[in-house]
């Protein structure tokens, strides 16, 4: 579908000053903020050379995610930026709700491999609405991408084991949901174990510069 399907990417963002906690026996705070930053900027660049989408918004408080935001054209919203993921992107759908949009794909700010092929397959799926569409994590217990059209069609929870939930909650709301899965967004980087996934991956990313800089997975 093109821009005028109206579908807004919504990406949440947390205080990036301790991010990526999970991460700390394989990276020290500073080397794991400047991680979670780079595979932000990565998300950001794959959406902004996505042509279906009307718009990105990030939902933070962190100024240098707010930096990345402005770099890539990306609006930014501070409502529900203290509440978790789930609080930022309850916040993000009642906004677009309100101001009429078609629908709200929500993007995790740690899936560095994600391309604007993928998210075009996400945007190609949504052809009617109500509409849900909903890529799982690579273990298929997390929601790595949410299409829900309208925003706020179906109450999101998110967490470790947010899949399954997900799909009884969009059947809950009447609505039959579709199941895309796409490698590259489903490989988000919560722990060593993720790490050493990406690593093998080859990716002109961001993320995967700034590690081998960092002499990352080389003894």
């Amino acid at each position: 579908m093109s821009a005028n399907a109206d579908v807004w990417a919504v990406v949440p963002v947390k205080d990036t000053t301790n991010a990526k906690y999970r991460l700390r026996e394989a990276l020290s705070k500073k080397l794991r903020r400047h991680l979670a930053l780079d595979m932000l900027e990565d998300v950001l660049a794959a959406l902004a050379a996505s042509p279906g989408l009307a718009g990105s918004i990030v939902v933070t408080e962190d100024v240098a995610a707010m930096t990345l935001a402005v770099m890539y054209h990306a609006d930014i919203a501070s409502e529900g930026a203290r509440d978790g993921q789930t609080g930022a992107i309850v916040a993000a759908a009642r906004r677009l709700a309100r101001e009429g949009k078609g629908a709200m794909l929500t993007i995790p700010g740690d899936v560095p491999l994600v391309t604007p092929e993928e998210i075009g397959r996400i945007i190609a799926a949504h052809d009617r609405s109500p509409d849900f569409v909903i890529v799982p994590a690579h273990d298929e217990r997390g929601s790595n991408a949410i299409l829900c059209s309208p925003p706020d069609a179906v109450p999101l929870k998110f967490g470790d084991d947010s899949f399954l939930p997900h799909l009884d909650a969009a059947r809950r709301a009447g609505i039959e949901p579709k199941i895309l899965h796409l490698p590259r967004l489903g490989l988000d980087i919560d722990n060593p174990a993720d790490l050493a996934a990406f690593m093998k991956i080859p990716s002109n990313t961001h993320a995967r510069a700034y590690l081998e800089r960092m002499n990352f997975g080389h003894g």
